[in-house]
């Protein structure tokens, strides 16, 4: 029940948790337009922290704020996309070459989530987020590998392991695609836009994974259905849907270099304090 999981808190307390999940829309939805990233980057160690507080068990609490993750960047994606798409920033050719790639490795991530420990799914999620702020911060502005993305079957390479560890972390895709494609020659805003539509890609199909996969396990905290919890969902979603387009239009008002650097900042954030989670 879920009156037991929060027996011992106040009602100030929980008051400040409903507060706490609703302002985590708010910045993740604005996160969503903004830097492509489709709001996981707050959304999962935000949960985390909380299911943590509540004293969701350990061997659960980081599946669940993963799937539901993916379930609030279904809604956030759309919206943002759609924004980005009337400015002329999402490249449907990509999506239509990277699209298969990516769903393989969004399955190839659902499947491997079912056998990992929560705290390995921690680890991956604050190290590659680590390394994907550190080399937004310190790469050179301008600075690009080539041109254009790598031939077949490189490509589709990229893309699976895109889709896969985007997965395992909760992420719509954009925190590891922005990277990827500046320093493959793509604008930044651009990138951006693109990035918002290959959060639908992923987090559909993923929550979909995370949602079967979590079925009848033990010890999942109330109101969840699988993975997927079901009160952070109902909070965190109306407010990444509000914010999405507002983020989408600052974007566009932002310049390249500070957006690399807000991005950067974001993610140096999340991970440190993931990492301060596994000690």
């Amino acid at each position: 029940m879920i009156v037991e999981l929060l027996s011992g808190h106040s009602v100030g307390w929980l008051a400040g948790l409903v507060v706490a999940l609703l302002a985590t829309g708010i910045i993740a939805g604005l996160l969503a337009g903004l830097l492509g990233v489709g709001g996981g980057i707050v959304v999962v160690p935000v949960l985390y922290h909380l299911f943590t507080l509540l004293g969701v068990d350990e061997s659960v609490k980081m599946h669940v704020a993963v799937g539901t993750s993916l379930a609030t960047i279904i809604p956030a994606s759309i919206m943002s996309s759609r924004a980005h798409a009337k400015k002329g920033n999402l490249d449907v050719s990509l999506l239509r070459t990277w699209g298969p790639a990516l769903l393989v490795g969004v399955l190839i991530g659902i499947a491997i989530s079912g056998y990992l420990r929560g705290t390995t799914l921690t680890a991956i999620f604050a190290v590659v987020a680590l390394l994907v702020a550190a080399n937004m911060a310190f790469r050179s502005k301008g600075l690009a590998l080539t041109d254009a993305l790598p031939p077949t079957p490189f490509k589709q390479i990229i893309g699976t392991l895109v889709g896969g560890f985007s997965t395992l972390m909760g992420i719509g895709g954009g925190t590891l695609s922005v990277p990827l494609l500046t320093a493959f020659g793509y604008p930044i805003h651009r990138a951006v836009g693109t990035a918002a539509a290959i959060g639908m890609v992923i987090s559909l199909p993923g929550a979909i994974g995370f949602l079967i996969n979590g079925l009848g396990v033990p010890n999942r905290p109330p109101l969840s259905l699988g993975y997927i919890n079901l009160a952070g969902l109902a909070l965190i979603v109306p407010m990444t849907m509000m914010m999405a387009p507002i983020g989408a239009r600052i974007a566009h008002a932002v310049n390249a270099n500070r957006l690399r650097q807000v991005f950067a900042f974001f993610l140096f954030l999340t991970s440190l304090r993931m990492l301060y989670g596994l000690l």
